[in-house]
């Protein structure tokens, strides 16, 4: 079930984005290796492509909602695993595995199209009418 509009879903990918940018410092386990760089660069990465994706939030709306929903269950899989995958699920493993299923439970129940329709570039963020 779709329920959540894709304009919620991008204020959650700003900050989530920002969370995962963040998480390393703010829980504690920067360690300079993959436990500190794999959630940065999938939240830097969620913050870039959002920013390209069509939807209420996009600036320039060159990925489509359906390819910016694949990329998110695809980082919410990658981040859940990757303490396992890694190797440092002894050390830390819950923030990456809690935000992980966040991510792919929000892009399992995010609508595929915007309200105002894909393609329509008159509906930006950055618009003044």
């Amino acid at each position: 079930m779709r329920f959540l509009s894709t304009k919620v879903h991008g204020y959650l990918d700003y900050i989530v984005g920002a969370l995962l940018i963040a998480a390393p410092w703010l829980f504690d386990f920067d360690r300079g290796g993959a436990e500190t760089w794999v959630p940065v660069i999938l939240g830097a990465g969620a913050i870039i492509y959002s920013l390209m994706t069509d939807y209420e939030l996009g600036v320039t709306k060159g990925i489509s909602m359906r390819t910016h929903l694949t990329l998110d269950l695809m980082s919410g899989v990658l981040l859940a695993a990757s303490p396992w995958i890694f190797g440092f699920a002894d050390y830390v493993f819950i923030p990456h595995l809690v935000l992980g299923i966040f991510e792919i439970g929000a892009s399992l129940m995010t609508s595929k199209h915007p309200a105002y329709g894909p393609g329509d570039k008159s509906h930006g963020t950055l618009s003044t009418h």
